[in-house]
């Protein structure tokens, strides 16, 4: 029995996402003849090239850049394509004359760049920066053009990550999906669900395992299925995935059931073997794993999409973590992703620059108490970990098989034990890699301890600061303090690694006061070297958080859902303190993008803000004591 796993439009354009390596690398494990694809790069690649382009002009009856400048994005497509592929890295020289490429609306954020002396329009963004660097992000504008006109000619929901996201996150309802899913296809969902077909006629599979990771991967996912049952109805389609995993926890829409023979929930292992069991004959439907279905035949009068959906969970451990076997890039395109370089955001540039192999430390998190996080699911509540000799051997099969020796460990959080042996075991085996990956930021990171990871090839990490103040590191259950973190994140700059700091505002309780001292907070660990990356991001409350399981021991009261048939997940909150949150997020947003290029740091805080408000609370020299000790 056949089984493709496939990529739906749109995870990363830099390398593949995850999940259908590993669920083809198990599968193969297993027995199981397993294949995978990448359907969100071949659309890319598919649009962008001189035909698709001319599909796309033949829908602009007005005049705009993109169409006046037509026949330069016709010549010049291939070339750039080839050139973020890595395949032609001398054009890189002629992409930098500003000559070459035609530059649309895109470009003029490369004004606000020049300096008073009228010297290099990037050089303030990035400093010495090299000819390919400088080319690929010219680049990356000229594709980003291209969106911007594919989004207003041909498809208003297209992004290269959050594709048609609306539709699908927190839905209640399924009405907004089913609405564009019934609407007359146009040239993005044609091109997809060509491809769709095509890689069907190629593998000829009897399952094939749509994951879906985020929101933005939903409607395309649901088109690749509309496709197969149009034109292969006699395959058998799976829906799963971290969306799933964290949205689709109390589905009771039949109408999904048009697309999707099974939904599968959790880790995908178990749920599989016993699923493809049942297809085989072996296993009865009583005994599927975590799997929603719509049992057939239907009852007289109904069709698909019609009916009582019915979910199965027979009480089946599942497969252990060290036994889930190796993640396969086998049948991917390697050598076609794009190295894109986008954010100048130094640690967001890993996320899209260079194709790095995803692997996984250790199943959950070994900490799952933050009061933010979903810890009550079984991705981050179920914890367990591999032997460092079964890490570094995945690691090295890895490496022989793609040839790269770059690694995102994908971790909600690393344990640093697991990463200490970890770094000796590739030091014992002189293992060269460069990896980067998620922590926390406890005491367990000593200098001695981060300049050994250094050593075993860890060039940066990431790690959860979230509001910088330690009543609310308290109340976020997050085990850390300030003066810890600006330990922990000092020894690891001093080991040469890059530090990115998570960071947090509207938290529950959250005043005016406790952002203004965050802030102050985060300018000092800028000034003090131990931080070079960081990002702010709104909290957002889930139902499957300990904030929305027990909203009042946080101060908070939930606003009441409406009824639930779909998607389930970010829920609104009531918060006495009435702080208008989203006017701070701006000058948050604003200091920290000033702070990682070494701007403002000797200014007050309340200069980034709007409106007035309170002096900080915190001492000056509160960060440099905190080293010092």
């Amino acid at each position: 029995m056949k089984v493709l796993s496939v990529i739906p439009p749109m995870t990363q354009l830099n390398t593949p996402y995850p999940s259908t390596a590993y669920l083809t690398g198990f599968l193969r494990s297993r027995g199981v003849d397993a294949v995978q694809e990448d359907l969100a790069l071949k659309l890319i690649l598919e649009l962008f090239t001189p035909e698709g382009l001319t599909k796309i002009r033949s829908q602009i009856s007005k005049r705009t850049h993109f169409t006046e400048n037509f026949e330069r994005y016709r010549e010049t497509i291939a070339p750039v394509i080839a050139f973020l592929q890595g395949r032609d890295a001398t054009l890189s020289h002629r992409i930098c004359t500003r000559t070459f490429l035609p530059e649309g609306p895109r470009f003029q954020s490369l004004e606000v760049y020049v300096d008073d002396s009228g010297g290099d329009p990037m050089a303030w963004a990035f400093g010495a920066l090299g000819t390919s660097d400088r080319a690929r992000h010219l680049a990356t504008l000229y594709l980003n053009d291209l969106a911007d006109v594919l989004r207003e000619s041909v498809d208003p929901r297209f992004e290269f990550v959050r594709y048609a996201e609306s539709l699908a996150s927190s839905q209640p309802t399924f009405e907004p999906l089913a609405e564009a899913l019934s609407a007359a296809p146009n040239l993005v969902d044609r091109t997809l669900s060509a491809l769709t077909i095509a890689a069907v006629k190629r593998h000829a599979p009897k399952v094939v395992l749509l994951s879906v990771p985020f929101p933005g991967s939903v409607y395309a996912a649901f088109r690749i299925a509309q496709a197969i049952k149009a034109h292969e109805p006699g395959i058998v389609t799976v829906l799963g995935g971290g969306y799933v995993n964290t949205e689709l926890r109390e589905l009771a829409e039949p109408r999904v059931f048009e697309f999707f023979d099974y939904v599968t929930l959790d880790a995908g292992e178990r749920p599989l073997l016993a699923l493809l069991e049942h297809l085989a004959g072996k296993r009865p439907a009583s005994k599927l794993v975590r799997t929603y279905a719509l049992p057939r035949p239907a009852k007289r009068g109904e069709g698909r999409g019609e009916g009582q959906i019915t979910y199965f969970d027979f009480a089946e451990p599942d497969i252990p973590f060290t036994e889930v076997g190796t993640p396969t890039w086998d049948g991917l395109p390697l050598d076609r992703y794009l190295s894109l370089l986008d954010l100048l955001n130094p640690m967001h540039r890993l996320w899209s620059d260079g194709r790095w192999n995803k692997l996984t430390v250790a199943q959950g998190c070994y900490w799952k108490k933050c009061s933010f996080c979903d810890v009550t699911l079984d991705y981050i509540g179920r914890y367990e970990a591999a032997n460092a000799s079964l890490l570094v051997d995945r690691i090295e099969t890895i490496v022989k098989e793609t040839g790269q020796t770059g690694f995102h460990f994908v971790d909600e959080a690393a344990p640093p034990k697991s990463l200490k042996t970890l770094a000796a075991e590739l030091q014992k085996r002189k293992t060269a890699i460069s990896w980067w990956g998620n922590i926390r930021f406890e005491k367990s990171y000593t200098p001695e301890l981060c300049q050994q990871l250094a050593d075993s090839g860890c060039i940066a990490i990431s790690g959860g600061l979230e509001v910088a103040s330690d009543r609310l590191l308290t109340l976020m259950n997050k085990g850390v303090s300030v003066d810890q973190v600006a330990r922990v994140t000092r020894a690891f700059t001093d080991a040469g690694i890059l530090v990115h700091a998570y960071l947090m505002f509207g938290f529950p309780t959250q005043t005016v006061q406790d952002t203004v001292d965050a802030l102050e907070f985060v300018r000092q660990l800028f000034a003090a070297g131990c931080i070079q990356s960081g990002f702010f991001h709104r909290f957002t409350c889930t139902v499957h958080s300990p904030v929305g399981k027990h909203p009042e021991a946080f101060g908070v009261t939930l606003a009441p859902l409406p009824k639930v048939t779909f998607a389930k997940n970010d829920i609104s909150f009531l918060d006495p303190t009435g702080v208008d949150h989203d006017v701070l997020g701006v000058a948050l947003k604003k200091a920290i993008y000033n702070y990682m290029h070494g701007i403002g740091l000797e200014e007050d805080v309340r200069t980034w803000f709007s409106s007035k408000v309170p002096k900080t609370t915190v001492h000056k020299h509160r960060i440099e004591r905190a080293l010092a000790q």
